[in-house]
């Protein structure tokens, strides 16, 4: 047995603020101990939680710090460490976590508690993190504002009388208010971007099957949906995604990394240049307010000799945006299918559920065919963009957090919304280019009101994402978070 090394242990606030990259390293140092890190963050919730309702399904505190107490022991004994190891981390609820309740934030599976882990939770957990309990969600992760009739909603950051966004919201809001150090979230239409601009952090959509979904029956569903890490800052993005990420035999459409992310983070970005969509030249409405800070941030970037150009590409976005409704339906509104035959589920279903299914079942064969066409002459439109341009640049929302209560903006800039996520259509486009696309923080608004700058890198361009976030992340006058 080692012996122990004592170092003073500083406050439990700051402990909470430190990054996860710092933490792991300490505690695989001894200057901290997985019990003074995870009984940190456990207190740290105790006295936010209540307020913003972003964590839920926690375990007993005894049985989270008498796990931390042999991740102690372990490394006491020489034994080894994964890169998480000691670190306290909350899974989203829309993932499976054997033993643990995961209720997709719907009634139908309040009382749910799975046996086996999701892929990706698996590997977090080889790691030798600790995992705590759960981060809320919108029902079955449909919208960008996280409510549920089981949990409740989960309040902005910054506003409790905002909403946080979604569907990673309750993720978001955790690291946020440091009661995480790092956090998972998933996107299909924005949700690991969109709670991450709304709560001044960082939340990045992997290129298609960098992080390997399952355990799925669809093994061999389109991938617009994936998962995906948050933090506070792009290393501890990294510091997780490596853990995330690689090929599983199980997840026939997965791939292998090619380099460790938080390693490749160690040579700096050279520079570069960014091609600006905006509001797509009018296309988009835009609340006031959100393009002039993203084009603020933006300017940012000069200072780490990365150059923008405005651009608006020759493409029928409207059709596209139909292209996205329709795979999403012929994905989502078909899994959720069975719930909506069953008598006794069908009335559990929130309404944007139900519109989900019956949509779904309009559908037709040629329908989706065509939407799969759209999607693969998009692809090609980015390619060709990315022979010119490093990355593309768009604002991660269109609107500003709103009222809670709002299940979702029924219009933006005067423009009527037909559906409950119209209003998130700037994040489609690097779902269905199936790019990795990372929100950066872009600031606040004169109500102090968060928003974010998306930046969408060529298919499976990770880590040159990765790269640029950090390179603007040094330009950043504040730090991210709420602290």
């Amino acid at each position: 047995m080692r012996p122990v090394t004592k170092h003073p242990a500083p406050p439990a606030g700051d402990i909470c603020r430190l990054s996860a990259v710092e933490l792991a390293d300490k505690i695989r140092q001894r200057h901290l101990s997985a019990h003074e890190v995870v009984s940190a963050f456990l207190d740290r919730i105790e006295a936010v939680n209540p307020l913003v309702n972003a964590i839920v399904s926690l375990r007993e505190r005894a049985d989270i710090l008498a796990e931390a107490d042999r991740a102690d022991a372990h490394l006491a004994r020489g034994g080894e460490t994964g890169s998480l190891f000691g670190l306290p981390i909350a899974i989203k609820d829309l993932a499976l976590t054997k033993g643990l309740r995961t209720t997709f934030g719907s009634p139908i599976f309040a009382d749910f508690i799975p046996d086996e882990d999701e892929f990706f939770v698996e590997r977090i957990r080889k790691a030798g993190a600790i995992i705590i309990g759960k981060t809320n969600v919108p029902e079955f992760g449909l919208g960008s504002n996280t409510y549920n009739p089981v949990f409740g909603p989960t309040l902005n950051a910054f506003d409790p009388a905002l909403t946080a966004g979604g569907s990673s919201g309750g993720a978001a809001v955790a690291l946020a208010l440091d009661m995480v150090p790092v956090a998972d979230g998933s996107d299909f239409g924005g949700s690991l971007r969109n709670p991450a601009a709304y709560n001044n952090i960082y939340g990045f959509r992997p290129s298609q099957g960098l992080v390997p979904a399952g355990p799925a029956f669809e093994i061999f569903q389109s991938q617009m949906g994936v998962e995906g890490p948050m933090g506070r800052s792009v290393r501890d993005i990294a510091l997780l995604l490596d853990e995330q990420a690689g090929y599983h035999p199980h997840a026939p459409l997965s791939h292998d990394k090619e380099v460790s992310f938080l390693d490749g983070l160690g040579l700096k970005a050279s520079g570069g240049r960014i091609a600006w969509l905006g509001d797509l030249g009018g296309h988009l409405p835009m609340e006031p307010g959100v393009l002039d800070l993203c084009e603020a941030a933006l300017a940012r970037f000069e200072d780490a000799s990365f150059h923008s150009e405005t651009l608006v590409p020759d493409v029928d976005f409207e059709a596209l945006w139909q292209a996205f409704i329709t795979l999403r339906q012929s994905s989502s509104g078909c899994g959720l299918k069975a719930h909506y035959d069953d008598p006794a589920k069908r009335h559990l279903l929130k309404p944007e559920a139900v519109w989900e299914v019956e949509q779904a079942m309009r559908l037709t064969a040629p329908q989706i065919h065509a939407a799969t066409v759209r999607r693969s002459s998009w692809h090609r439109t980015l390619l060709a963009l990315f022979e010119r341009f490093d990355l593309i640049a768009l604002p991660t929302a269109q609107v500003f957090p709103f009222d809670v209560t709002t299940h979702w903006p029924r219009e933006v800039a005067g423009r009527a919304m037909d559906s409950y996520h119209r209003w998130m259509q700037v994040s489609a486009f690097a779902t269905l280019g199936g790019c990795p696309a990372l929100n950066v923080p872009a600031g606040f608004d004169g109500n102090g009101r968060p928003m974010g700058m998306q930046l969408i890198g060529r298919p499976r361009g990770d880590l040159g994402v990765l790269k640029a976030g950090a390179a603007y992340e040094a330009t950043l006058p504040w730090s991210a978070g709420a602290a």
